[in-house]
């Protein structure tokens, strides 16, 4: 079935096509000629000179400087580039210029020494807004985290719920990859396997509110891409990393990373053993009946140990092509256990019905691994490029629960399944004339699920078999691309970007056990995007750039809440998925402001429809927790940023966020209607403490929140560390507490259909803890055979 955006959203895409194929104004361009020097004033021969343009960030140059020092590119008058330039022995550096035809002269410190009183100041900004993405650069945020998991849920402006789903502007989960790829897992999923991730393997976190066409259409809550480490320095590089940390349990970390480049082959590995201990509690009270109420206090402990291991390789085959291979072995070994108190009351008398309580055991591992080969060709020295990338993701589940209602009653039950996802992508950029940029690409995807449960009961001493849980589940999903993009600059610095992605989705469920039942999707959708940004005006040298952004998207049901199989939680709540559960489609529209490259204020729309979120049926004394399709809702959020910028002595980023949701639709056959608004500030702070310590804050602040259909109070965290360094600044030493207030804890109710219920949650979120890191490395001292190799980073 071929759906299709309403008429007035066609007229609009329409015009935005016409404009972008049909104006062609000719930019003046100019000789800016660059002069590398050392603070000495010396020339630096065979330096490194990298540009890119700070409103498109496709449009990227990059030439080798000559033995003295100069070198000279052809750049377009009045437009605003970045500048990198690098060279062996010296620091990197970076500098925004504006091309007039002025020439400008560079100058690089020695890797030995600070850069004070230099020409240009080396910063590393915590964020910066490169094109239609945020970079966030996690290094002050790595010492104090024993996770990537961690490292997420410090990152200014993203929120990570207390089950795992990361968010960025919208009340709707966040896409995320790795590397670029989407990982197709369940939130819980993911959460395990970034918990399994060293901090320091983490290069960079991309976060892109309104994804191009580019990218896969499933991202109505954006995306999220976590960018892992390679081996970029010169010579056998790397760090030993331990850690621990202590709230009501214990955790502990130890791991290593190596890097090798010879300048055509790079090398990485690393290796992370994490033993991890937290709970989680819940207490509720739930109207049971017209007279009764249901209290129940759930007390959760999640011991774990977890295993990572990362590795891979960059080849450059040749001066064009260039090849890479990443691998990664996981492996999470868990024995959760809940002990769960249930007393029924009622509600006239306070009279005690019944009581009892629920035991609950879930043992067993999780193991995933991954591996990805990617070429890339660079087809021109005007940036044009071809790649490739080829993708395959094994995960295996098994577990063994058990649970008890009494001496003689209970249950228990195996439970396995197995994951297969094969993707390939091709993609190709072409700069072509008249500052023309072109996109196109095409991509495939697979994935194969397969579920088998098999439980007992147990009744009065006797076991028999559970035929309403044990569950044989299938499930085959492909889906095929393909895409198209241009941009172009036109009327000075305005630049206009859309694109058309087409996705044909092919879904296939097939439940054998307990009953044979089968459900299919066939369908073909377009998926728009378009992108204007414009310069606005310049201040104190700080340029001032607005953006405007659509993109239609879809978000498909995962196989967590597809497959059928009734997971036993206590005795009054099971959880189950929904086999006829529809994708949703969701239209965005964002404008922004950002200040050079530091987003500061943004408003925007979503519009869903089929929207599908977490809901609890009731039936009799059984609740059920699933999935289902509501209806529409329309967000509106508000989105503020501050900050001083990085290379001073102290630094912070300062935001807030408003979002309000209005759901219409039906809920167990009933009319729904919901409306609510929540605000959401988070701050990071930097303050350098001389020249070998530094200390970091960050935290937020939920204003009365929402979580799908639950009304939450006021909760949020503040986080806090301290490090210094040693031996020549090779060991950092890191002192942090997390959660210092134990505020990351709410209390909820929910009030929708015949469901009327409240309760409170925390877990185990207040830590203190210490982190150790040794750097370690041997360098190649010249390399000035080697025009392109790349400049080693200073030790931090």
């Amino acid at each position: 079935m071929l759906s299709f955006y309403s008429r007035p959203k066609l007229q609009l895409y329409t015009l935005f096509a016409v404009l972008f194929t049909t104006v062609s104004i000719h930019a003046q361009d100019v000789q800016v000629s660059f002069r590398i020097v050392n603070s000495k004033k010396e020339p630096v021969g065979f330096a490194t000179v990298s540009l890119r343009n700070r409103v498109d960030s496709t449009n990227k140059f990059e030439q080798v400087a000559d033995s003295t020092g100069r070198a000279q590119l052809t750049l377009t008058k009045g437009a605003q580039y970045i500048v990198a330039v690098t060279s062996v022995n010296y620091q990197p550096m970076e500098k925004g210029i504006t091309a007039t035809g002025q020439p400008f002269t560079l100058a690089l410190e020695p890797l030995a020494t600070t850069l004070g009183g230099v020409v240009v100041r080396s910063t590393r900004p915590l964020m910066r807004q490169e094109d239609d993405k945020t970079i966030v650069d996690p290094e002050a945020l790595i010492p104090s985290s024993t996770s990537g998991y961690e490292v997420i849920e410090k990152t200014p402006g993203l929120f990570v719920d207390q089950d795992g789903n990361i968010y960025i502007a919208s009340t709707t989960p966040a896409t995320v990859m790795i590397n670029g790829r989407e990982m197709k897992m369940s939130a819980a999923d993911i959460a395990t396997m970034l918990k399994s991730l060293p901090p320091n393997a983490i290069a960079s976190i991309e976060i892109v509110r309104t994804p191009s066409a580019k990218y896969d259409a499933t991202s109505s809550g954006g995306m999220v891409n976590v960018i892992l480490k390679k081996g970029v320095k010169l010579g056998l590089t790397g760090s030993v990393n331990s850690g621990w940390q202590q709230g009501t349990y214990g955790t502990q970390f130890a791991g290593f990373n190596l890097t090798n480049n010879n300048g055509e082959l790079s090398t990485y590995l690393n290796v992370n053993v994490n033993n991890r201990n937290s709970f989680d509690r819940i207490k509720t009270d739930r109207i049971f009946a017209p007279d009764s109420v249901l209290s129940q206090d759930a007390n959760t402990k999640y011991p774990s140990d977890i295993y990572y291991v990362g590795f891979g390789m960059s080849f450059e085959a040749s001066k064009k092509w260039q090849l890479s291979y990443d691998g990664r072995f996981s492996l999470n070994q868990f024995d959760n256990k809940t002990e769960n108190l249930n007393i029924i009351r009622k509600l006239s008398t306070a009279e005690i019905i019944a009581s009892n309580i629920n035991l609950v055991r879930n043992l067993g591992h999780t193991f995933t691994t991954n591996h990805g080969i990617n070429a890339k060709n660079k087809l021109d020295s005007l940036g044009s490029e071809w790649t490739s990338d080829v993708s395959y993701t094994y995960a295996r589940n098994e577990s063994e629960q058990s649970f008890s209602t009494g001496p003689t009653s209970g249950g228990d039950g195996d439970a396995g399944n197995h994951r297969h996802f094969l993707t390939a992508q091709s993609d190709v950029t072409l700069k072509m004339k008249k500052k023309f940029t072109f996109e196109a690409g095409i991509k495939t995807s697979l994935l194969s699920f397969d579920n088998e449960t098999e439980y007992f009961s147990l009744s009065g001493g006797t076991r028999t078999k559970d035929e309403l849980r044990t569950n044989t589940f299938r499930y085959r999903e492909n889906i095929n691309s393909a895409y198209v993009q241009g941009s172009k600059t036109i009327v000075s610095d305005l630049l206009l970007k859309t694109g058309l992605r087409v996705e044909n989705t092919n879904m296939n469920g097939h439940q054998v056990v307990p009953g044979d039942t089968t459900f299919s999707i066939h369908r073909t959708d377009l998926f728009p995007y378009a992108y204007l940004s414009k310069k606005v005006i310049s201040i104190a040298g700080f340029e001032l750039r607005a953006y405007l952004v659509y993109r239609r998207t879809i978000s498909r049901p995962v196989y967590e809440q597809l497959n059928p199989f009734p997971r036993y939680i206590d005795q009054f709540l099971s959880e189950v998925g929904n086999p006829t559960l529809r994708p949703q489609f969701n239209n965005n529209y964002e404008a922004n402001i950002s200040v050079n490259e530091m987003p500061i204020l943004a408003v925007g729309i979503n519009q869903t429809k089929d929207i599908f979120t977490n809901v609890i049926y009731s039936l009799g004394s059984q609740a059920f927790r699933t999935y289902d399709n509501l209806g529409k809702n329309k967000e509106f959020y508000l989105r503020g940023l501050g900050a001083i910028p990085p290379g001073g002595k102290y630094f912070f980023v300062l935001g807030g966020q408003y979002n309000h949701n209005h759901y219409e639709g039906f809920y167990q056959d009933r009319p729904l209607a919901f409306k609510k608004g929540t605000w959401t500030f988070f701050t990071y702070h930097q303050l350098k403490l001389g020249k070998r310590s530094q200390f970091t804050m960050n935290g937020f602040i939920r204003l009365k929140g929402q979580l799908q259909f639950y009304e939450l109070s006021t909760f949020g965290a503040l986080n806090a560390s301290i490090n210094r360094q040693f031996l020549k600044q090779k060991l950092i030493v890191t002192l942090s507490m997390n959660d210092m207030f134990y505020t990351l804890r709410n209390d909820f109710t929910l009030n929708q259909g015949p469901v009327n219920a409240s309760g409170s949650r925390y877990g185990d979120t207040r830590r203190i803890g210490i982190n150790l890191r040794y750097n370690f490395g041997i360098r190649k001292k010249e390399e000035t055979n080697n025009m392109f190799t790349v400049d080693p980073e200073k030790v931090n």
